[in-house]
């Protein structure tokens, strides 16, 4: 009986870990990546003011890259598709940040999960008709995709349909099938190309997902 008690713990801490970590070693799911506190605010790489990840595109090409990230584990998995396809990088951001404090993060995301909340975006990709390819990506939160996803993929400002949405996400232990499944559910006009899915920030994978599928030769 106590083994078994034990095994239910260690459960329960693994999804609660999984709550707001999105790219994070803490993880994502929300459970969300702890954010590093770097002595140079530039060496933050999920630093909104950061020139390498503005609020707006950047690059050139058919291609766009559209992700939300908190502790950067997504954003890893964003820069080496865009150095391996020339696409366009867009960090997706919230115009309230979530909480630095990781237990506080995901009581907001479980909150606005639980209640359908689509927070407010900062920004709007301003040209995305250029866009033919598009992929999306995030962590893992509660099991799904955060809700700035959705915020995004709901937005009245896009118009999604025609273009290939590829779907692409970080995650601690469980729920990549769910958040990828919910990135296709959210553009059900578009054309869609399989998914991939890894825990943390490994990109070794990366280059041949994108041969498997036919973005890159």
């Amino acid at each position: 009986m106590k083994k078994y008690f034990v095994y239910l713990m260690m459960a329960l801490a693994a999804f609660t870990f999984n709550a707001c970590g999105d790219d994070d070693p803490l993880q994502e799911e929300p459970g969300t990546e702890q954010p590093e506190t770097p002595s140079d605010p530039t060496d933050n790489p999920d630093n909104p003011d950061d020139p390498a990840n503005p609020d707006e595109p950047s690059g050139d090409g058919n291609i766009l890259i559209a992700y939300f990230t908190r502790t950067n584990n997504t954003g890893t998995i964003a820069e080496r598709i865009a150095e391996l396809t020339g696409g366009t990088l867009y960090r997706i951001e919230t115009v309230e940040p979530y909480p630095e404090d990781y237990t506080e993060c995901t009581e907001v995301a479980r909150e606005q999960l639980e209640n359908g909340t689509r927070p407010e975006l900062s920004g709007t990709v301003e040209n995305l008709d250029q866009y033919d390819i598009i992929f999306v990506g995030c962590p893992v939160w509660w099991g799904d995709a955060p809700m700035p996803i959705w915020s995004f993929l709901e937005s009245e400002s896009y118009d999604f349909s025609g273009k290939t949405v590829i779907p692409f996400c970080t995650y601690a232990t469980t729920g990549w099938e769910t958040t990828l499944d919910r990135i296709v559910a959210l553009t059900p006009d578009s054309e869609h190309l399989d998914g991939f899915h890894v825990s943390g920030r490994n990109t070794n994978g990366v280059e041949d997902w994108l041969r498997e599928i036919g973005i890159i030769e």
